[in-house]
């Protein structure tokens, strides 16, 4: 058999060509006329372009979407130093607040204020006597409390009818929630529940991330418990 009868049988395919290129690195240096002439659609439109100006206009969008993921990445670190700024502000406000019965206003003002967070409300249980009858610390059913402790990370979503939605202002309108946990340290018992709340069904939805919630519920566990009888602090 011939070398032209064994071509049919066995013809070249691109991956053989393109096998061939990729370890042949030399090839289109003793070839380099090829390089001018080799056609290729621009990527951007039906016009040809040489085979070094396709690998520019490659290179050049490889290089715009570097240039946007940094922008990104940027924005984000921006973002992010501006959030702790806000946390750390808050935490030296619960540091500097004198009297532990001015906690929970304390803790939902400053939610509201720095988070903008429309509506945001607070309740605790099994504190000490001497708070017993004060708003944050009465009207909370042993589900709601069964509940709370339930909860291994915040609730986002949509308020289907929580309890905890009656303790805001105006629970008509939070049309999503994010329900806290509060713990003292890494207690398993939460004593107390933080709850966020929006008009927007979105700002607090299942899918967003909630590490930055589990740090405000920390924080906010660990000022409350000086509500707390000293034995259970």
């Amino acid at each position: 058999m011939n070398p032209s009868e064994r071509s049919i049988q066995n013809p070249i395919t691109e991956d053989d060509i393109a096998n061939f290129l990729a370890n042949t690195p030399d090839f289109f240096e003793r070839h380099a006329e090829l390089l001018a002439t080799v056609q290729l659609s621009s990527g951007h439109g039906g016009r040809a372009v040489s085979l070094q100006e396709r690998q520019a206009g490659m290179l050049r969008d490889k290089i715009k979407a570097l240039e946007s993921k940094m922008v990104d990445m940027i924005r984000h670190g921006q973002e992010n130093v501006a959030i702790a700024d806000k946390l750390q502000e808050c935490t030296l406000n619960l540091l500097l607040t004198a009297h532990a019965r001015d906690l929970p206003d304390t803790i939902v003002s400053e939610i509201k204020t720095r988070f903008a967070v429309p509506q945001a409300a607070i309740k605790v249980w099994h504190v000490n006597g001497i708070f017993a009858s004060e708003d944050f610390s009465t009207g909370v059913s042993e589900d709601a409390q069964t509940f709370a402790s339930s909860l291994t990370s915040p609730y986002c979503g949509v308020n289907s009818g929580f309890e905890a939605a009656s303790w805001l202002p105006d629970p008509a309108l939070a049309l999503s929630v994010a329900l806290i946990p509060l713990r003292p340290g890494k207690a398993v018992q939460a004593f107390g529940m933080l709850v966020l709340a929006s008009p927007d069904p979105e700002r607090f939805h299942s899918a967003m991330g909630t590490d930055f919630l589990e740090r405000i519920g920390e924080l906010a566990g660990a000022a409350l418990s000086r509500l707390r009888p000293i034995a259970a602090a």
